[in-house]
């Protein structure tokens, strides 16, 4: 039988979801943990793959299991795991559902504190900047939308067999001290969003045009953008399904 996990974590003493050699991975965390209290060989496929340091506050994996689980499951793991990774419910589906080929949206935040908050230090990145041209990112971050080809904002090395992405939302917003950046789209590149932010940062503190932005997507060229901002700001948020 196949089951989703609904979950979410603070990725600040992980690397990343996916399992590595030598390090922590959530999707370790949870394997183990799925194992341990089935006793049998469990192996668990995320949505996606979040880097080092990344959260989530909204993540779904599914897994196979010879064992009919009821709606306590998710309180025997929550028991079991770490403080920082929770699971929210669990979903019984059909045998060819898919955590992450089924997903047909993903939602990214990015949150950047304007100042200094001892409270938000594993969650934002904190910038002392006061005169940020929010219009102008946003008149950039709209260019997203005209364009499929990402790669200029892609980790140079990566296994991908395609670059294109469609962007169905993306826009800043600042709210007190606190200024975030909404991306949404069917999938995502490594390092994508935190390549984005970074370029389109550029842009607000004066560095690069909004002309510049549209060159710098037409040049496919990874070294045109701007820098890949601190993982610890980044959330995925929401992950949609046809199902679900």
């Amino acid at each position: 039988m196949r089951y989703f996990l609904e979950l979410a974590y603070h990725g600040k003493h992980y690397h990343g979801w996916q399992i590595q050699p030598d390090v922590i991975s959530v999707q370790e965390k949870i394997t183990y943990a799925l194992s341990t209290i089935l006793q049998e060989e469990i192996n668990i496929v995320g949505a996606g793959r979040t880097d080092a340091g990344v959260h989530a506050s909204q993540m779904y994996a599914h897994f196979d299991t010879t064992k009919e689980l009821d709606g306590n499951f998710a309180y025997k793991l929550n028991a079991i795991l770490p403080d920082d990774i929770v699971i929210y419910q669990l979903i019984h589906v059909e045998e060819e559902a898919h955590a992450r080929f089924d997903a047909v949206s993903r939602s990214y935040e990015y949150k950047i504190w304007l100042g200094r908050n001892p409270f938000t230090l594993d969650t934002t990145w904190q910038l002392n900047y006061k005169n940020i041209d929010i219009e102008a990112m946003n008149a950039a971050a709209e260019l997203l939308y005209a364009y499929e080809d990402f790669e200029c904002f892609s980790k140079v090395k990566t296994d991908v067999h395609t670059f294109n992405c469609s962007v169905t939302h993306a826009k800043w917003e600042l709210k007190d001290q606190e200024l975030t950046f909404y991306i949404s789209a069917d999938r995502f590149l490594r390092n994508m969003v935190r390549a984005i932010v970074g370029t389109l940062l550029d842009i607000g503190l004066g560095k690069k045009s909004v002309a510049d932005f549209k060159t710098i997507i037409e040049s496919k060229n990874r070294s045109k953008a701007g820098v890949s901002v601190p993982a610890k700001g980044l959330f995925l948020t929401e992950v949609t399904y046809n199902y679900i």
